[in-house]
């Protein structure tokens, strides 16, 4: 699409491409987003797009950095993602 490529380029943001038909790379984020509406978004009511704003960075504030994920050990993503690099140093 013309508009989001040239978005894309007036704010420097570098493509994600696979090859055709695959998602793979996406799925990470698709999964995030659709935690953060079902655990966030559809349960608080905005009253403007400030609002919105305010919430949307508090949540990923706290998605990162506090909420304990099985998966990564009882870590949250930061904590994980943090001692996976210091492993490999």
């Amino acid at each position: 699409m013309k508009p989001y490529r040239a978005a894309m380029i007036r704010y420097v943001i570098k493509q994600s491409m696979s090859r055709k038909g695959n998602c793979f790379d996406n799925t990470a984020m698709e999964s995030f987003i659709a935690t953060m509406k079902a655990k966030y978004l559809h349960l608080t009511d905005f009253e403007n797009v400030e609002q919105l704003n305010a919430g949307l960075k508090r949540y990923i504030d706290y998605y990162n950095q506090h909420l304990i994920k099985l998966k990564f050990g009882g870590m949250s993503p930061v904590e994980y993602r943090l001692e996976q690099h210091t492993i490999k140093d």
